[in-house]
């Protein structure tokens, strides 16, 4: 089901809140004018985002109702859809860019979703919790299971289910013959430039999909 704005955004001055520092790096990674897929759109705010200050045409899609409905109140055209589903709604090449924010650590079938992403576009952004975090390490040798602000669930109710390190990803990535092209790592709000593996909570990848012949 398409859903396309129709209400009006009321709250201008949400707008003008910052976006997280990972969100600014993804948009800054995504060409203007350039057509963009948000997996996982949430309230749409990247999509708004990138509409504005980019002039993106973009589509995000999302399960929950009250995300579709604040997506559409950004103007932002969603898609209402488990992503479990996969892609099959969009063709082959159809984007340019296609985002999966802090979602693939949540997906079922997380090969088929990264070889959905590589079909429908030329680009992939993906971000993910980073489980090679060192205090993880730690916590674990303690009998416990890691919680902090980047994974804030008990090992009960966590939606993550598919945990990786940044080194599991990219084994995981050659495998599809994902070409990494970009990596930035983050703990909180500052970035990691070294001992990624090791210091990071976050981790943004960007890499192009098998034939796409692109720079």
């Amino acid at each position: 089901m398409t859903v396309r704005a129709t209400v009006p955004f009321s709250a201008a001055s949400d707008a003008d809140q910052p976006l997280r520092v990972d969100l600014l790096r993804i948009a800054e990674w995504i060409e203007p004018g350039s057509r963009v897929l948000d997996l996982g759109c949430s309230d749409g705010r990247l999509l708004d985002y990138l509409q504005r200050t980019r002039q993106v045409r973009g589509a995000g899609v999302e399960l929950d109702d009250e995300r579709v409905i604040a997506s559409v109140r950004r103007g932002v055209r969603v898609i209402q859809q488990n992503l479990e589903e996969g892609l099959a709604l969009f063709d082959d090449k159809q984007f340019d860019t296609v985002v999966l924010s802090q979602t693939l650590q949540s997906m079922h079938h997380t090969e088929h979703i990264l070889r959905e992403m590589a079909r429908v576009a030329h680009y992939g952004i993906v971000s993910f919790p980073n489980f090679g975090y060192w205090p993880h390490g730690w916590s674990i040798l303690r009998g416990r299971m890691p919680v902090n602000d980047q994974m804030p669930y008990q090992w009960y109710d966590t939606p993550n289910i598919h945990l990786c390190t940044l080194r599991d990803f990219q084994l995981l990535a050659a495998q599809l013959g994902l070409r990494i092209t970009h990596l930035a790592t983050f703990r909180g709000d500052q970035e990691i430039l070294r001992l990624r593996g090791w210091r990071s909570q976050l981790a943004v990848y960007r890499f192009e999909s098998p034939g796409s012949g692109r720079a």
